[in-house]
């Protein structure tokens, strides 16, 4: 892969999914696949373990873009609403 390639933006939609059911679908833009990668392995994790949620699953498709803060916002909402509706 080409230094220009590896840092285009690829916009992608992530679907977050609770073992009750619940879901929320977050539109995400990323710059480079690492950046997406950190997300799914590392930032998401953080956001479900703090949230004290567990069971998520999360699904990831090309999209529209958005900003990476507001989707980190987004889905610390979600988790945290989440786990408010299971206790």
């Amino acid at each position: 892969m080409n230094l220009e390639t590896q840092q285009s933006e690829s916009p992608y939609c992530v679907k977050i999914e609770t073992e009750t059911g619940q879901s929320a679908t977050v539109p995400i833009a990323v710059l480079t696949a690492k950046q997406l990668e950190v997300f799914l392995q590392t930032e998401f994790k953080r956001l479900a373990q703090e949230a004290g949620v567990k069971g998520v699953r999360i699904h990831v498709e090309r999209a529209i873009a958005a900003d990476y803060e507001q989707v980190l916002r987004e889905v610390t909402a979600f988790l945290s609403a989440a786990k408010t509706r299971a206790a």
